[in-house]
């Protein structure tokens, strides 16, 4: 693992060891960011901790086209069970990601400077937020970051109050993303759930490959 200062470029992704950990430092600002996701690095580390930078090998990711949409999902995507909204309510859509509990977890890994320094990345148009909602309550959301350069969506975290709401805005996501040309989701580490979606696991070579 490497330890990086403020002004130190974060090394190539192809170094991080079996564990997908790469490097260890103190600063997130914005800046810092966008060189990780346009690098293939993302940050996960829990409060107290140092900023921790990762690059897993393998990578999960979803092609678009790959997507997949069980029986059970296709009556509530038919008559629109939820409205879905982009960018109408970031903030909130972090807040609650922040509050689920993950098995393993002391916590949350959404610290208030992770908050902050993807609020400023959503000021800028690169972090992005879609919102579910049951009537006019928010019912589930995810965020993460859009590499439109790349072609590249970069899932952060994702949040459910109701049964199938973050698995109906994710496919409406995806189906938006592919209107525009996405040809990668990055999903991170592998899940069955995102697996059930039709998302698979590659090497790095090949995921930092797309991101040239």
């Amino acid at each position: 693992m490497y330890f990086i200062g403020p002004n130190d470029e974060l090394p190539s992704a192809s170094l991080a060891d079996e564990d997908g950990l790469l490097a260890a430092g103190r600063d997130l600002s914005p800046q810092r960011l966008k060189e990780a996701y346009n690098k293939g690095i993302f940050p996960w580390y829990s409060e107290g901790q140092p900023v921790l930078w990762w690059s897993p090998d393998p990578r999960m990711v979803l092609f678009p086209e790959n997507l997949k949409i069980r029986k059970s999902m296709r009556p509530l995507l038919k008559r629109e069970r939820f409205r879905v909204s982009f960018n109408h309510e970031f903030e909130r859509v972090i807040d609650e990601c922040g509050k689920i509990d993950r098995k393993g977890q002391d916590g949350t890994w959404i610290t208030p400077e992770i908050k902050e320094s993807y609020l400023q990345l959503h000021q800028e148009g690169i972090a992005i937020s879609v919102e579910v909602w049951d009537n006019e309550q928010l019912a589930g959301g995810l965020y993460g970051v859009y590499l439109k350069e790349k072609k590249m969506f970069c899932g952060e975290s994702m949040f459910s109050r109701v049964s199938n709401a973050s698995k109906f805005g994710f496919i409406r996501l995806v189906q938006h993303l592919e209107k525009e040309g996405v040809r990668m989701i990055d999903c991170q580490v592998y899940t069955r759930h995102l697996e059930s979606l039709g998302a698979e696991e590659i090497s790095r070579k090949e995921f930092l490959e797309y991101l040239k």
